[in-house]
């Protein structure tokens, strides 16, 4: 594991950007400067190398992949109006919103640029591939953003939406890194639904770090889902189940524009846990990492690289950041 980060992290320190103008690259040096997991370039070169695949033949692509990914925050961040990112000032506040957006513009093109680095004979597929798992982000970004100003967001359609705004690219970058190692079509689709299972997971911990998490290994203010009113399975359970009191009072923090941080999220998260909400998404989550573990065990790899998939998936069920 080790091994992939530090590829990844010197080839995303090997950028070279231009030094102007400034307002343009220093804050996509910035942004990619920040660190993060890299999950998804790991996933290009963990599913590459377990096919049998070359690592460093999937390294620009995958590398391609974390860039699009950050460009999706810088936007995203200027939408969400968040504050921190990472542990640090976001782009739209260290800078401006028009910074942020333009300097994200500049990241997607840059992107497609690392990933259209594909060996040739897959450069099709991989540009194929990637094209229509940006435009599910787009569209999952979309009924995010939709979904705010619903109060009849089913827990499918909520599935749905963090199915295209998170899982895709995570499949995305399962199935690259297996079209990379010329793997069959039947391995590279199964590869796909690891990751987007995966992605599943990823979110519902999102969702569970923003209410419990800790705000500095986190890396953001915690709390601000609630705050937003976002829909989360977390509150779309909560007024499905919510009942008296219970359903009066959140749906008084619901409707109330003026609401203190330091009141509404304490008193949400108290509804939460009295209809124990925390135990059935966590429940949820274990159910889609024993799905994914079937997945694996489907597909032909060595022990030791279907060991580190688990314990990938492992990590992602208990992480804290």
């Amino acid at each position: 594991m080790k091994n992939y980060l530090d590829k990844i992290n010197a080839a995303i320190a090997a950028i070279n950007y231009p030094a102007r103008p400034a307002d343009l690259y220093e804050p996509i040096a910035y942004t990619m400067n920040l660190g993060g997991k890299r999950l998804r370039p790991r996933l290009v070169l963990m599913t590459c190398e377990a096919l049998g695949g070359d690592v460093d033949q999937a390294l620009l692509p995958a590398v391609g992949l974390e860039l699009f990914h950050n460009f999706t925050l810088l936007h995203d961040d200027v939408m969400d109006r968040a504050d921190v990112r990472r542990g640090k000032p976001t782009v739209h506040c260290r800078w401006n919103d028009n910074v942020a957006i333009l300097s994200g513009d500049a990241m997607l093109t840059m992107a497609t640029q690392y990933i259209a680095k594909a060996p040739a004979r897959h450069a099709a597929v991989v540009m194929d591939l990637y094209n229509r798992t940006a435009m599910e982000i787009y569209e999952g970004q979309q009924w995010d953003m939709d979904f705010e100003h619903r109060s009849d967001v089913s827990a499918d359609q909520y599935l749905e939406m963090i199915r295209l705004k998170t899982s895709v690219l995570l499949g995305c970058a399962c199935k690259m890194g297996a079209i990379l190692a010329d793997a069959p079509a039947v391995v590279t689709d199964k590869f796909y639904r690891v990751g987007e299972q995966l992605g599943l997971m990823f979110q519902m911990q999102d969702d569970l770090l923003d209410v419990w998490g800790d705000a500095v290994t986190f890396g953001k203010e915690i709390g601000g889902d609630i705050m937003n009113n976002k829909k989360t399975f977390l509150l779309i359970d909560a007024m499905a189940q919510a009942t008296g009191d219970d359903a009066l009072e959140l749906n008084r923090w619901l409707h109330d524009s003026e609401a203190l941080r330091d009141m509404k999220v304490p008193a949400v998260t108290a509804i939460y846990e009295r209809l124990g909400l925390r135990e059935q998404l966590e429940a949820r989550m274990n159910t889609l990492a024993g799905e994914v573990k079937t997945l694996l065990d489907e597909i032909a790899m060595s022990d030791e690289a279907r060991s580190a998939f688990i314990s990938l998936v492992d990590n992602l069920l208990h992480r804290n950041k």
